[in-house]
């Protein structure tokens, strides 16, 4: 068993700009009867070395994690501890790559099958990976490697890695790994969306398995590097953030067959200030549901359909590695229409979020910390 900074007495509330620590047995009485505190608060619930880069909740209450550089741990709040779980795939843990993903299978209660993306070396070149194995215990067994995005590059960025259950399939994001004019072609899996059987085959009624030298696995193209993907919970439609360069994030409503036109369009800029393209619009090419300048860098996302936080109920909830803060974004049908950012002041490099099945929101930083956001208290 391995142990991170978990501080065995002490929890970590941040309040505004302070980090105060309280004794656990008195936590509960203070976020209650303390002087009013009308904001929301992050609670550190543990930390570990590292960036964190997804999160996933087994119903025993533990917290599944990957660490980028290739471990996956499980925490458990009653120890306050982490146990290193063996027999992980080998990782390209360079560049932006890395063990990224984490996500217990839909059959997750009976079958303990867990699935996991990462950057997979392939000698001279690297790819998006996605395997799955049985978790027992403190090891992975049976470990099957499902599928590997085509071709490899020599750019060890834009692995993207996002995974979403969808009844019987997987929709599994890939960045356009640094070779941008990829993601406008259909005989590769760069700069896509794809659309896989849980066995990591291709989905039947893809849009493009008919279409003379297209991959049958795509199901949308165009982007250049989705770190954040959910279902919608009320129409089960696909939502994606993917990375601008300078400028140009977007927030996209997802739908089979279509073309959201990276690097052709953009709202964004080389980083060095030409534009890169033929402008903002272009028949054909979806326009984003909402874009930033400058950028957010967006990485996690998840759509509120609890209880607990009742004021963010029905919105896009949002981490953002670059200006550091929870982006809270209230879309209706298919149109922005506001957004509040928390956190800012404290500077937490957010890489995922999560909401827990006991509707908790926890965030995973690349500071190796692990939040969960304390609901505003009522005056």
């Amino acid at each position: 068993m391995s142990k991170a900074d978990f501080g065995h007495t002490l929890v970590e509330v941040i309040m505004g700009a302070k980090i105060v620590r309280f004794p656990i047995g008195l936590i509960t009485a203070i976020v209650l009867f303390a002087a009013p505190v009308l904001a929301q608060t992050l609670e550190k619930v543990f930390q570990d070395k590292g960036v964190i880069w997804s999160l996933a909740f087994p119903p025993d209450g533990r917290i599944l994690y990957t660490l980028r550089s290739g471990e996956l741990k499980v925490y458990d709040p009653r120890t306050q501890s982490a146990t290193l779980i063996t027999g992980t795939p080998q990782v390209f843990a360079k560049g932006q790559g890395g063990l990224l993903e984490v996500a217990l299978a839909p059959d997750f209660a009976t079958s303990k099958t867990i699935y996991l993306t990462y950057a997979k070396d392939l000698g001279e070149r690297q790819s998006t990976a996605l395997a799955r194995a049985n978790w027992e215990g403190t090891e992975l067994k049976n470990l099957r490697e499902l599928f590997v995005a085509k071709p490899g590059t020599k750019e060890g960025v834009h692995y993207a890695g996002k995974l979403v259950f969808d009844k019987d399939s997987i929709l599994l994001t890939v960045g356009d790994r640094g070779e941008r004019d990829l993601a406008q072609k259909l005989d590769n899996h760069m700069g896509k969306v794809l659309r896989l059987t849980l066995d990591g085959q291709p989905y039947p009624d893809n849009p493009f398995t008919k279409t003379k030298g297209a991959l049958p696995e795509i199901y949308s193209y165009g982007h250049r590097n989705p770190q954040g993907a959910t279902l919608h919970p009320k129409t089960g439609e696909l939502w994606v953030h993917e990375h601008g360069p300078r400028g140009g994030d977007e927030i996209n409503r997802v739908t089979a067959g279509k073309n959201y036109g990276w690097p052709v369009i953009t709202y964004g800029k080389e980083y060095w200030g030409p534009n890169i393209g033929e402008g903002t619009k272009k028949s054909g090419m979806e326009q984003p549901v909402h874009y930033y300048v400058p950028s957010i860098a967006p990485s996690g996302l998840m759509i509120y359909n609890g209880d607990r936080y009742p004021e963010w109920k029905n919105q896009f909830l949002i981490g953002s590695l670059v200006q550091t803060h929870l982006n809270v974004v209230a879309i209706e049908e298919t149109s922005f229409k506001s957004e509040t950012r928390f956190f800012a002041d404290q500077s937490p490099r957010i890489r995922d979020v999560r909401v827990s099945p006991d509707d908790w929101i926890y965030l995973a930083t690349d500071q190796g910390i692990v939040y969960r956001v304390l609901p505003a208290l009522k005056k």
